[in-house]
């Protein structure tokens, strides 16, 4: 069956965020997006409404459906939300013994993209994938239905760190992940607390620091 129209424009719009296109504070025009998808404005509304429900888009006062800008209150609570889940995750599959193959074979597949010039997409999917297996290793649907609701968000955060990162460094990080994790203990625990507070929240506030830095030289 074919997605319903507002499904389709949300999927087309969400693919192109996760690509970089639409920068921080881009206002998604109503009537331009009705023009461009040929559907009514309701249409519309509804397909924005399904980005916002994903993170992507905020509805500001005045302005309507906008590109969430970046700030240290929202890096610290996706980063915080993604630790909870996945450190509780992580213990719960060590706990129970989980096999954690299926975190290694996200991570040769990164390695593989780093043989290649992958998209931004593809690397950020890969990099979601990695993390999604540990926390479906613990065996609990509703952990990981959990951290499907902050996927998208946090592979829209990672934009701003696509200067400071590529598939080969990308690669390299999990690699050393993965082979903690399997050493399992607080050896496997730190290794992830490491790449989530000090790999991904370090580089986006680096990145925050920077886009500030930038817009004070420019006087914005």
């Amino acid at each position: 069956m074919a997605p319903a129209a507002p499904e389709r424009i949300a999927e087309v719009v969400r693919g192109e965020l996760l690509d970089g296109v639409h920068p921080v504070g881009t206002r998604f025009r109503e009537e331009e997006l009705a023009d461009r998808f040929d559907v009514g404005r309701h249409t519309v509304r509804s397909a924005l409404r399904l980005l916002t429900d994903r993170g992507l888009v905020v509805h500001e006062r005045h302005r309507g459906a906008v590109v969430a800008p970046l700030s240290r209150a929202r890096i610290d609570e996706i980063f915080d939300y993604r630790k909870v889940l996945e450190l509780g995750a992580l213990r719960m599959a060590l706990a129970r013994g989980a096999d954690l193959t299926p975190v290694l074979t996200e991570v040769e597949r990164l390695e593989a993209l780093a043989t290649r010039t992958p998209s931004w997409r593809q690397l950020t999917e890969t990099h979601g994938a990695i993390h999604r297996a540990i926390v479906a290793a613990a065996g609990n649907e509703h952990l990981l239905e959990s951290y499907r609701r902050c996927e998208d968000e946090v592979r829209l955060l990672l934009a701003f760190v696509r200067p400071d990162f590529d598939a080969a460094s990308m690669a390299a990080i999990h690699r050393r992940l993965v082979t903690k994790l399997n050493l399992g203990g607080e050896t496997a625990t730190d290794a992830l607390t490491e790449d989530i507070d000090h790999t991904g929240r370090a580089a986006l506030l680096t990145a925050l620091h920077r886009a500030e830095d930038s817009a004070h030289r420019l006087g914005r």
